[in-house]
């Protein structure tokens, strides 16, 4: 089965064996297959934060398909293989706040805990109340709470300390009924001034703004064929922010993180290291609209993407001492530094 029309990089050679389950049942047959078989076994949702070798993946992929939305009151339950912007959609209709600044984001809801997916401003896990998984471990279906998950900046159990044990079945989240959109992050702030927008205006927004920065959800086009911000922000200690600040004429964009910690923006370091919008290596690029994201061109190969993902690396720590850090999950590719 090949890989790459499954994901939004469209890169990627093919599964020795790939099943796509539309019940609990099948998910769970599958995983206990690979277990007895000892098959390496990988979960593919969306597709829209992965990377696959060239030589594809010599085990089995799942892919989690299984649909359904549940409304209780301000408590709403999704399975894994809802489109995670449709859902979004749905609960800014339904009045529902709490993920509206998570508008256009590609992928489907099972993947969101894992990285705890943010953006403008919101995490999932603000919201989140329970995750329902199957272990792999102990062969169970049970559910873990928000505290449970170890929620922090793009990270969770699911991709850190627990990584591979779980598979996502349902998400839980308790948002607010009516209540009032979170306008925290500056792009938003600066759309809206000072009126006061309802979820739909802000959810209309936040879509204006990704589409700008080619990062919407079924865009189209050339700079869309990516995996979305290729590097996480980096988080600094506040003597080093100090450092570059001294060096910059300009003010240098940042976010606190408690009291001796910054965040600089990954897409700040790499232009000022050097790289333009949609500067090209070979058939692999940077998105014409925004340095964070890495594309494929056309025809790329992975082997492309990882080039141009080290060079950036190695640009950017050679120039401020700081390491980026890749989000998107690598697959059948040893390399994930």
């Amino acid at each position: 089965m090949k890989l790459a029309p499954l994901t939004t990089f469209k890169v990627g050679g093919a599964a020795r064996l790939f099943v796509e389950a539309k019940t609990e049942d099948q998910l769970i047959n599958t995983a206990k297959f690979c277990k007895e078989n000892d098959l390496p076994l990988f979960i593919l949702g969306g597709g829209s934060n992965v990377l696959i070798s060239d030589q594809g993946f010599d085990g089995l992929v799942l892919k989690v398909d299984l649909k359904g939305i549940e409304k209780l009151g301000n408590q709403i339950t999704a399975q894994a293989g809802e489109d995670w912007d449709e859902f979004v959609n749905y609960c800014v209709e339904n009045n529902l706040q709490g993920i509206e600044c998570l508008s256009g984001i590609p992928g489907l809801v099972g993947g969101t805990p894992v990285q705890n997916v943010g953006a403008y401003g919101q995490e999932v896990s603000e919201t989140i109340e329970k995750v329902r998984v199957f272990d792999r471990k102990s062969e169970e279906i049970f559910e873990l709470s928000n505290t449970d998950c170890k929620f922090s900046y793009r990270s969770s159990i699911f991709n850190s300390t627990e990584k591979n044990r779980f598979i996502v079945l349902a998400v839980t989240f308790r948002l607010n009924l009516n209540g009032k959109p979170k306008i925290v992050y500056k792009d938003l702030q600066n759309y809206f001034g000072k009126k006061r927008p309802t979820l739909i205006k802000v959810r209309d927004a936040v879509c204006q703004i990704r589409a700008e920065k080619a990062m919407l959800v079924r865009q189209g086009g050339l700079d869309s064929q990516s995996a979305g911000s290729f590097f996480k922000n980096p988080i600094i200690a506040k003597e080093k922010f100090e450092e570059i600040q001294a060096k910059f004429n300009e003010k240098v964009p940042s976010f606190p993180v408690g009291e001796n910690s910054v965040k600089i923006p990954a897409a700040w370091l790499i232009e000022n290291s050097g790289f333009a919008r949609g500067f090209t290596l070979g058939n692999a690029g940077l998105s014409t609209k925004h340095t964070l994201a890495i594309t494929n061109r056309g025809n790329a190969t992975a082997a492309e993407i990882l080039k141009l993902k080290t060079k950036i690396q190695e640009t950017v720590k050679a120039k401020f001492s700081i390491e980026l850090h890749p989000e998107p999950v690598f697959l059948g590719i040893k390399d994930e530094g």
